[in-house]
């Protein structure tokens, strides 16, 4: 019948594919189209399937199956040597290479070592090498290879005999699989030898981060065997055919979702730690991560909840293995602006990878998943601009806020919950790879996100600072240039006149009042405006806006608002940080004008003289403060309650505490709280101690001026609310951002500065003042950079980024320099000895304070 014929059809074709892809087993084989024959060249099993079909159609010449066909390698080898002697006479390399080659189709750490101590007694290791090849080579080999045996009982202790018969049933069962992916043109689409036996319940039985891979037994095989330079190399190659296998079954077949234990795959590959070394980066590396990349986000968040287990110097290890191919990659090639390095998929493949080593160790880190503050009750109200841009078919972009990432979502962890992980986010950083982006264009990829364009902004943990802030530039820009064409637009279509810029004309001995008011009401009317380009006017002054007048506005706004006397900031001249005071007098639209005036200046590129304590960004960013801010932001009371969680008496009897405590308010009166309920009545004990610590850092750090920091990240959030500052920056980066750097490269800064009126970088003058300046203390070299800059920090990037100019202000004479702080100019006279030049910058920038600036 034709069911029979196809039948007898099928079982032909698949003796030709198994012949292929397997051999016959008899080392002096003669067929050109077996496996087994001397100089086969190995295929690929879509190869195979294609060739034997058309060996089936020319009636081609089939094997026999030689006895090495059933049974393990232990077994056959006992037989084998009476009979398969003559073979053995005939072949140089023995009896073993043909064992090896064909029976093995998987490895467990006992097999390796046995036929590791039989090519050691031979002296020749081409059979192990072989099975490597053989093995590593084949996804499904592979995702069977080093089984975590059943939790410890008595079958542990079973007989090896007991254990060899069930390896034969698996390799029946690997024989049905074969044909199958032959079949279906996939080698890894089929059901898997052991699936559904026993051995396969236990992996039903893991926790989600565990995999049924011993991945003990693979470092201690990797560390007996790749100290062998012949069997490393068969490590390399077999990578080198596994990868566009994998990445073929993940793209087109898959895989994963029908067998989660396909991830062993790539667990036993990393645990490699030769992968970085430099035979691996031109061929191999690159096309394992490329199938790597192809995971579905279920299997990298497995994968990277089994890393965040490693230790810091595994997970470093992989860090660098993926960091030297991205390297590598960078430096060999020739990246511009027409040859980008977002094309090159060996780039964009290891960082995808890089993305799980990442994520894994922030879950390994120090983590706090809770202390969330809450989101602000009343959404920040949409612009009235809306309805125009659906009208123009221009929805507002990230409607739903800022981005998250999913991998991020699907770990159900954000960066930000990480205090301290496993290494430090720094090491993270590609500076080579920062230095070849062209930002304007990734940023383009990142708003657009389409499929076959990546953005290195999607994983922001690989660059740094100065790339970030330059993509925060652009989208900062671009959303200026936005609301200003909606604007023009809007006054076309209703014929009234609206300023395409945010204005704000201030008196300056009213700054506060002015833009407090004009602020507010462009909050409470269209918030949208606060995203338009700054414009700043000081009535009854001549000036354009460049930069420098909008500068000096925040300088004067910072300025007053910290001013202890006002009493909305609290100073520590222990630590000389400010932070919210609690009893302040000042109303809420006052805290809501410094969070916007913080907001503006990030999105004007402006750097503002605030000294928060970290715990200030960490809430912005939308964590609540812990004990361990306390360090920071109140060091004294975080000595008195470390003392208390450290003392070795009884806390009851000696210390006499309650949940009842005081803290003074503006006038230094004594105000009680009750940190429980009757909070008076309840002693503080050894027992809960931690309690207490915990519930006074809370009070001190979040209820006690919640109010206040509610109204202040409101304010800040109507400027930033659909900015990717979020998702680019940690809290240390925000702090940067707004506050610029205290690492001062005064080198850089003269790299960099440009000269005006006659000076150049060889007038004696300045290279006396270059001189003068590097000779200069810390603290001097600060007040030098408020003097000039109005700031005493750097911005993002270094000193390098300042453009400071020097320009001369006429011949020798005794008056003082002085400077231009809102476009970063001294105005030098040119002095007659570079003592005097000494005294007279000292004084300067000495007694600057409410003179000597313009």
């Amino acid at each position: 019948s034709t069911i029979g014929k196809r039948a007898a059809a099928k079982h032909l074709i698949e003796r030709y594919y198994h012949q292929l892809t397997e051999g016959c087993g008899n080392e002096c084989c003669s067929n050109s189209w077996c496996a087994s024959s001397v100089g086969f060249t190995r295929m690929d099993n879509n190869a195979a399937a294609v060739k034997a079909l058309e060996l089936y159609k020319v009636n081609a010449k089939l094997c026999d199956p030689h006895p090495s066909k059933k049974g393990t390698a232990s077994t056959y080898l006992e037989s084998s040597t009476h009979s398969n002697s003559s073979c053995r006479e005939g072949c140089s390399t023995g009896f073993t290479r043909s064992v090896f080659r064909v029976d093995v189709s998987y490895l467990t750490e006992e097999k390796v070592y046995e036929i590791l101590g039989m090519c050691g007694e031979k002296e020749d290791y081409s059979p192990l090498i072989r099975v490597i090849g053989r093995v590593f080579s084949s996804a499904e080999g592979l995702v069977q290879s080093f089984r975590r045996s059943k939790p410890h009982t008595k079958e542990e202790l079973k007989s090896l005999q007991g254990k060899d018969e069930d390896k034969d049933e698996d390799e029946k069962e690997a024989a049905a699989c074969s044909a199958t992916a032959m079949e279906e043109d996939s080698p890894s689409s089929s059901t898997r030898p052991g699936e559904g036996s026993s051995g396969d319940n236990d992996v039903q039985k893991l926790a989600p981060d565990e995999v049924s891979v011993d991945i003990d037994a693979v470092r201690r095989v990797y560390e007996r065997l790749l100290s062998n330079e012949k069997i490393e190399a068969a490590f390399l190659n077999a990578l080198v055919y596994l990868s566009p296998n994998v990445e073929c079954d993940l793209t087109y077949h898959n895989v994963y979702s029908r067998d989660p234990n396909y991830l062993n795959l790539f667990v036993i590959v990393m645990e490699n730690s030769n992968l970085h070394s430099p035979e691996y980066l031109e061929i191999a590396l690159p096309q394992f991560c490329k199938a790597m990349s192809k995971l579905p986000l279920a299997a990298q968040a497995k994968l990277a909840r089994l890393w965040s287990h490693y230790s810091a110097e595994q997970i470093r290890r992989m860090m660098e293995t993926f960091q030297q191919l991205i390297t590598y990659k960078v430096i060999s090639n020739e990246f511009n602006s027409r040859n980008l390095v977002n094309d090159d998929d060996a780039v964009v493949a290891s960082t995808k990878c890089l993305k799980i080593v990442y994520y894994a160790n922030v879950l390994g880190g120090d983590l706090d998943v809770e202390h969330n503050e809450e989101e602000d009750e009343e959404p920040i109200p949409e612009s009235s601009e809306l309805t125009l841009q659906e009208l123009l078919g221009e929805e507002r972009r990230n409607k739903k806020g800022p981005r998250v990432d999913p991998l991020e979502t699907e770990l159900g962890v954000r960066t930000n919950d990480c205090r301290r992980p496993l290494i430090p986010f720094e090491e993270f950083i590609n500076e080579p790879l920062n230095e070849v982006l062209e930002m304007d264009k990734d940023y383009t990829f990142f708003k657009v996100e389409t499929e076959n364009k990546f953005s290195f902004m999607t994983c922001p943990f690989i660059l740094n600072a100065v790339t970030k802030n330059l993509g925060l530039y652009y989208d900062n820009r671009i959303r200026m240039y936005s609301e200003r064409r909606i604007t023009v637009l809007y006054s076309l279509v209703q014929g009234q006149q609206l300023n395409p810029y945010l204005r704000l004309k201030v008196r300056r001995d009213h700054i506060i009042d002015d833009a407090l008011v004009r602020l507010e009401m462009i909050a409470m009317e269209n918030p949208a405006d606060l995203k338009k380009q700054l414009y700043v006017e000081f009535e009854g002054e001549q000036g354009v806006d460049e930069g420098g007048v909008s500068k000096e506005f925040f300088q004067l706004v910072v300025e007053e608002i910290f001013n202890p006397d006002i009493g909305m900031f609290t100073y520590d001249e222990y630590t000389k940080l400010f932070w919210f005071n609690p009893s302040s007098f000042e109303n809420e639209g006052q805290y809501t004008l410094i969070g916007i005036v913080l907001g503006l200046a990030i999105y004007n590129n402006c750097i503002l003289d605030v000294h928060f304590p970290m715990v200030v960004y960490r809430k912005l960013m939308g964590k609540k403060g812990t004990f361990r801010d306390l360090a920071d932001a109140n060091p004294v009371l975080n000595q008195s309650l470390k003392e208390l969680l450290e003392y070795e008496g009884s806390v009851e009897e000696d210390m006499m505490i309650t949940f009842q405590i005081s803290h003074n308010d503006l006038f230094g009166n004594p105000l009680m709280y009750d940190l429980r309920e009757n909070g008076d009545k309840i002693p503080v004990t050894n027992d809960n101690r931690r309690e207490f610590v915990a519930q006074y850092s809370d009070y001190i750090l979040n209820k006690s001026v919640e109010k206040q920091f509610k109204a202040f990240r409101r304010g800040f959030h109507m400027v930033t609310n659909e900015s990717p500052l979020k998702y680019l920056f940690r809290p240390e980066e925000i702090e940067l951002l707004i506050c610029g750097s205290r690492n001062l490269d005064f080198l850089a800064l003269e790299e960099t500065t440009e000269y005006d009126g006659g000076y150049n970088r060889d007038s004696r003058i300045i290279k006396d003042f270059w001189e003068t300046l590097h000779s200069f203390g810390e603290e001097q070299k600060r007040l030098f950079l408020q003097f000039t800059t109005g700031t005493d920090r750097a911005p993002v990037g270094g000193l390098g980024k300042l453009k400071m100019i020097i320009a001369k202000n006429g011949p020798d004479t005794d008056r003082l320099p002085t400077s231009h702080t809102c476009f970063n100019v001294l105005l030098l006279p040119e002095y007659s000895s570079k003592d005097k030049l000494r005294e007279r910058l000292l004084k300067a920038i000495t007694y600057a304070k409410g003179f000597g600036m313009l």
